[in-house]
């Protein structure tokens, strides 16, 4: 590996914000490859927006608790671990509320619905992060 490379390993395993960046990348490309195919398969782009969405936020949970908040995540079948998926789950589902009415109304303006998924997405990504890192992930205070 060429010291360029080494840099950016060393700081991405340092940076809790560049490693969900990273994470997200591959969650979004998940998203936006189910909502292209399904709005190609002529579903209704709000629902297409939903659906990929839904996917992407599986694709989140199992990448984002492996690597970007694994020195977070609550030990396996604890009453912890369930309350942050279900805090996951629940911020993934204001995301998707904000990402649904986002693609709506711009459908409803006659926006392309491919732009509007733009803006939801940044929209709901600055919020979905903020939540995770400083709610569901926060540090355990020091003892």
């Amino acid at each position: 590996m060429d010291n360029g490379a080494i840099t950016f390993a060393n700081k991405l395993r340092g940076n809790v914000f560049l490693r969900y960046v990273v994470v997200s990348v591959g969650a979004l490309a998940t998203d936006v490859g189910v909502f292209l195919a399904l709005l190609e398969l002529g579903l209704f782009s709000m629902a297409a927006s939903a659906i990929g969405y839904s996917v992407g936020i599986l694709t989140h949970w199992f990448l984002s608790s492996r690597t970007v908040f694994q020195d977070r995540v609550s030990d396996k079948g604890t009453a912890a671990r369930t309350q942050q998926k279900a805090m996951f789950l629940a911020s993934a589902l204001l995301g998707l509320l904000m990402t649904v009415a986002i693609v709506g109304t711009g459908a409803a303006l006659g926006i392309d619905p491919r732009l509007a998924k733009i803006v939801a997405i940044v929209i709901s990504f600055l919020l979905t992060y903020a939540l995770r890192n400083m709610v569901i992930f926060r540090q355990a205070p020091s003892v």
